[in-house]
């Protein structure tokens, strides 16, 4: 039978379930078990230090230096986030409705091993899964399940890889469906996220300050009606995955240190049509709005260059997804649903 297939019809003999069935969750999304075990990678292929045991042991010293990358470093990085774009896309390509986020993690699991690359997200502080999932209210860390994704949603993926000992890391956030890109509000919170990346990047420069791009994205959110999720930031990434610096995305933030040629780092806005407040499932990972505002985001891994920067995972000519325009209004506009925070 083919994966695609079996992808939309699972088996009768499986028992789907809630696990949190007396969890007050805060919105309309249900997470699907049971998971599939945990896929493996062959031994052939380097793995990072947290495959066994899911600790990534990081010397403090090493989460507190930036690292500065010489050439052939930072042809490592250019090839990992190379092949982090190829499986992105791959998966893309695959997003409609009735696909299970399982049927992505597959798909982005075994684009990785294809290339003789470690997903990076795999045991990573023992996540479950190759590739992060998070539909409609999830900001981020949603686990692949049965869920099958619904026309009308939105979802973004996360993609990871680690090879020849460097991380390459990077996420968009795509539509589900014809009804799911005429949604304004979808489109809304959809193209924020994007502008606000795009915007954040065209600042980063030597001598940026990292606590900068939160003034460019907070300003940029707020023209078009939306928050700034502000829990999670960006960060350094080279040989290890979540190295300093940090890189929030909220205006008036303290982060410390500037930006300096060589420097490899992501940015990646996490944006909510109402509050900017999250809580989390009892996974222990799916990050979630209060409100159960629907969120989007976007991830680029950066290269800090002698004038400004190169964009390590940037979109090719034929990726999938990319901007939409808001639909035009209708005789009866359907009012938003989602709640503005007020505080």
């Amino acid at each position: 039978m083919p994966l695609e297939h079996k992808a939309v019809h699972k088996s009768s003999s499986t028992a789907l379930y809630n696990p949190f069935p007396k969890y007050n969750f805060t919105g309309p999304l249900r997470p699907i078990y049971p998971l599939s075990p945990r896929r493996e990678v062959p031994k052939s292929i380097p793995h990072p230090a947290w495959a066994s045991d899911g600790d990534p042991k990081y010397k403090w010293a090493a989460k507190n230096n930036i690292a500065i990358l010489d050439k052939k470093q930072q042809d490592g990085m250019r090839k990992v986030c190379r092949l982090g774009r190829e499986v992105l896309d791959i998966a893309a390509r695959g997003l409609k409705p009735g696909v299970t986020t399982e049927h992505l993690d597959e798909v982005v699991h075994n684009a990785c091993i294809e290339r003789n690359a470690y997903p990076s997200p795999l045991n990573y502080y023992h996540f479950p899964k190759s590739l992060c999932t998070s539909v409609n209210e999830v900001i981020c860390h949603g686990i692949p399940d049965q869920r099958m994704l619904l026309e009308g949603d939105i979802i973004n993926l996360d993609v990871s890889l680690y090879h020849e000992g460097f991380h390459g890391d990077l996420n968009e956030t795509y539509y589900v469906g014809a009804k799911s890109s005429a949604n304004p509000d979808n489109v809304r919170v959809v193209e924020a996220a994007r502008e606000c990346l795009d915007e954040a990047i065209k600042i980063v420069k030597p001598g940026m300050a990292f606590k900068a791009p939160g003034n460019v994205i907070e300003k940029h959110a707020k023209s078009k009606k939306c928050s700034v999720i502000t829990t999670y930031c960006g960060h350094g990434i080279n040989m290890l995955f979540h190295p300093a610096p940090n890189i929030p995305h909220y205006a008036k933030n303290k982060a410390v240190g500037i930006a300096k040629p060589g420097m490899t780092f992501t940015i990646e806005p996490m944006i909510s049509l109402g509050t900017y407040r999250d809580t989390t499932w009892p996974d222990e990972w799916t990050s979630v709005t209060q409100d159960g505002s629907r969120t989007a985001q976007f991830e680029h891994t950066l290269l800090v260059t002698e004038d400004g920067c190169e964009v390590l995972t940037a979109r090719i000519e034929n990726s999938p997804g990319g901007p939409v325009q808001m639909p035009e209004p209708t005789e009866h506009p359907e009012k938003s649903t989602a709640k503005k925070d007020a505080s």
